[in-house]
């Protein structure tokens, strides 16, 4: 199961104040730690609110972009983390750790979607098949080196 872990934003990391050295220390070595079990598939921080866009479209056109930043802080992300576990409950200890590091915040998991979620009369089995595929490549050229 894949999941998206995102650490939201607060008015310290609007403001575009960085973290303290000993939470980029802890939040270090966990994601070195989650790379060596081969469960990490991405993680980042995100710069502020004031330095994006957000982009609103309609049916298939670009309707308004706003540029930040953007008014409800708790509504924002600062940070994310994309990885592969067998279970919730797998990912729980791993969010332990997460939390550990963050030390204050709040953290949203989500799960992704598969390409299994999806019944063949909306993704019929040869784009499921396809769609595999480019996942399944993404997924090799983003393996940490080495294994």
């Amino acid at each position: 199961m894949r999941f998206l872990m995102m650490v939201k934003a607060t008015e310290e990391s609007e403001a575009g104040a960085p973290p303290r050295r000993e939470t980029i220390a802890k939040m270090g070595a966990l994601m070195e730690d989650m790379a060596g079990a081969g469960i990490l598939l991405a993680a980042d921080g995100l710069t502020p609110s004031s330095q994006g866009k957000r982009i609103t479209f309609s049916k298939g056109k670009v309707a308004r972009i706003t540029d930040g930043p953007f008014a409800e802080t708790k509504e924002l992300v600062a940070g994310f983390c994309m990885v592969e576990v067998d279970s919730w409950d797998d990912l729980m200890k791993w969010n332990d750790r997460f939390v550990d590091a963050a030390e204050d915040g709040v953290v949203e998991i989500r799960p992704l979607f598969e390409v299994a979620d999806f019944p063949a009369d909306v993704l019929p089995p040869e784009e499921a098949a396809r769609e595999q595929s480019i996942r399944d490549d993404l997924k090799k050229k983003t393996a940490p080196r080495g294994r």
